[in-house]
């Protein structure tokens, strides 16, 4: 029997045993505990794009009052902002934002705070945020504590101390949020958005525009090109979409099979879903054992073919749910077999995509857990006047 209930998290714990064809068990996302009756209402501090815009959206439906703020259309809109705070250090637009931050929140007061991503928000910044809002919550999907990003996050890391619960999504950074000063931490895995990743219906024009055998969506990385570039060697038809590409040394091998930049929304979707198999990269760089492709692509029906890993492992049965592999030649041939083989691919892919749905890894399940976690502090009221 696999994990349960609280362990919504478990698909990204090591320990899990392997799943198995055919096992089956509760959802990794059983139900919470009842609360009180009055949603809790929610100000989300956070850009409104990308994944984070999910976030917001799933407290919306849930039935939280909702007010949106992002902080960083709170300081001037030059480029420069976030060449300062991506390069320099975010301590300055950090202090940039404080008063702009106290200007906005007025005398307003709100159950909860979800900070979304929270680089530029400094310790000050949080404490203000906790005088307004009776709990403060960080939810943060990137490494704010591995080396490749280690500056753009100095802010966040100085700031663990002051929230009231920190949600990470890898085993590795709960103990550096403890080791940081964080006095309640939440380990959940990254989700698929339960309206978002849903599969829509496709028009015969609009399946041709976006249909494709091999897909990869996805921003460039030095390690990407390589890899990409032996697939097309293999004879892989690869569809390439995402950003920053023109960069890649590979480029003029990788040019002809290039699709499209950046995709959001319907577009990201569309390619997904009219992908015969889609590829599952993990960025080393951010430690990834697991990303949010690894549930979106199941979940809109594309076959998942991924870096083999742990928390892949702990997620899909191999070989039965999902396909996985260890470098570039063994992602070809697992490409190449699947292509020849129409009848096994649409089972591995109908098979994987009830597997996501049953694992319940979604942006809903997450906002119900992080609510769920600081019940006690909202019971407990307000802390005190502005």
């Amino acid at each position: 029997m696999r994990a349960s209930a609280g362990d919504a998290a478990a698909a990204v714990l090591g320990g899990l045993p392997r799943r198995t064809a055919g096992e089956t068990g509760r959802p990794l996302g059983a139900p919470l505990a009842a609360g009180h009756e009055g949603r809790p209402s929610v100000l989300y501090v956070g850009p409104l794009s990308g994944t984070s815009r999910h976030r917001h959206d799933a407290f919306v439906r849930l039935g939280h009052p909702t007010t949106p703020l992002e902080p960083r259309r709170l300081l001037p809109a030059s480029p420069w902002i976030d060449r300062i705070e991506w390069h320099l250090s975010p301590a300055w637009p950090g202090r940039w934002l404080l008063p702009r931050l106290r200007a906005a929140l007025g005398t307003r007061r709100f159950d909860l705070a979800f900070v979304d991503n929270g680089s530029l928000l400094t310790p000050a910044a949080v404490r203000l945020l906790g005088q307004h809002c009776t709990a403060v919550v960080a939810f943060n999907h990137d490494d704010p504590y591995g080396a490749r990003d280690r500056l753009r996050f100095a802010n966040f890391r100085a700031a663990l101390p002051e929230y009231d619960l920190v949600t990470v999504v890898r085993p590795c950074n709960v103990g550096e949020a403890r080791a940081l000063g964080a006095r309640r931490v939440l380990l959940h895995p990254m989700v698929a958005d339960d309206v978002a990743h849903q599969p829509q219906p496709m028009s015969e024009a609009l399946r041709r525009q976006w249909a494709s055998d091999v897909a990869f969506v996805g921003s460039w990385m030095p390690e990407r090109g390589p890899f990409l570039a032996q697939l097309i060697r293999r004879g892989v038809p690869l569809a390439l979409y995402g950003g920053g590409w023109t960069k890649a040394r590979e480029w003029p091998q990788l040019q002809r099979h290039f699709r499209a930049d950046h995709l959001e929304g319907e577009a990201y979707a569309w390619a997904v879903q009219a992908a015969r198999i889609s590829l599952g990269l993990l960025s080393h760089g951010n430690r990834d054992g697991h990303t949010t492709r690894s549930t979106e692509i199941p979940m809109l029906g594309s076959l998942l073919c991924a870096e083999r890993s742990d928390e892949h492992l702990a997620m899909y049965a191999e070989g039965s749910e999902a396909v996985f592999w260890r470098d570039a030649d063994d992602c070809a041939d697992r490409c190449l077999e699947l292509l020849a083989d129409e009848p096994r691919r649409a089972a591995i892919a109908a098979a994987g995509q009830q597997r996501a749905r049953h694992n319940r890894l979604t942006s809903e399940h997450l906002i119900e857990s992080v609510v769920d976690q600081v019940r006690d502090r909202l019971a407990a009221g307000p802390r005190g006047r502005f």
